[in-house]
């Protein structure tokens, strides 16, 4: 881990040199880089900056900063101040539930570790999110018009962000929310039953060579788990109104 947090430890480097006297509050490192998924070369590095105030002066720093690092691997990071944290947890229950599980304080005071996730907002948030996959899932069957290549696409695009509303779902339940995708999907399907393999499938499908696209057969068999995985995630969620 410290090998791979090297490229951040100098992005971190600049960034307290030049704002700590200037409204720096606090640097996380969140997301793929703290699991097992993280992929060299592949994922990138995500964090979350935490300042007093944000204008376009401090943009302008990170778009210089950006350029610098922009092979690193190192993503254009989140910034917050703590009035918008405080008053956005209602509405981003999902990210800061994932923000609260999966980071690393890399400077300043742990602002992440105490946050409150109220039980009823992820709910629905959740709700919102799987019935959202639902819908994407029609419109990108029927637009793919029997293309393979596009169907793919369309999976891949669609499992983006999934790993965290499932990890939300089993919060939901009183289940552990483990990192890694694969113990995610076996605690789903010990939690409902969910044929859950389907989407660690897909998401391996993302990291395959693009050139590799699944053959007919185990396309339509791996989109009808996924669609009806989906569904089931939905039938759950709504249950639990």
């Amino acid at each position: 881990m410290s090998d791979i947090l090297k490229n951040f430890d100098n992005f971190l480097d600049e960034i307290v040199t030049a704002r700590k006297q200037d409204g720096l509050l606090s640097v996380h490192v969140i997301g793929s880089v703290l699991t097992p998924d993280f992929k060299p070369g592949r994922s990138d590095i995500n964090s979350l900056v935490v300042v007093t105030d944000i204008d376009l002066k401090l943009l302008d720093f990170f778009v210089s900063l950006g350029k610098k690092h922009k092979d690193s691997g190192v993503a254009a990071p989140v910034l917050m101040t703590p009035e918008y944290i405080t008053s956005s947890l209602d509405v981003f229950p999902i990210e800061f539930l994932n923000f609260r599980e999966i980071h690393k304080t890399m400077f300043g005071d742990d602002v992440l570790a105490a946050l409150q996730i109220n039980p009823e907002h992820l709910r629905l948030q959740c709700e919102r999110e799987v019935k959202s996959k639902l819908l994407w899932l029609h419109q990108g069957y029927i637009s793919a018009l029997g293309d393979r290549s596009f169907l793919v696409r369309r999976l891949l695009d669609s499992i983006t962000g999934f790993f965290p509303v499932l990890r939300a779902i089993l919060f939901l339940g009183d289940r552990e929310m483990p990192q890694a995708c694969h113990d995610i999907v076996t605690a789903l399907h010990d939690f409902i039953g969910l044929d859950a393999d389907v989407f660690e499938t897909v998401f391996q499908l993302k990291n395959r060579d693009q050139d590799k696209i699944p053959d007919e057969n185990e396309l339509a068999d791996c989109f009808s788990r996924y669609y009806e995985a989906t569904k089931r995630l939905v039938e759950h969620v709504d249950a639990q109104t």
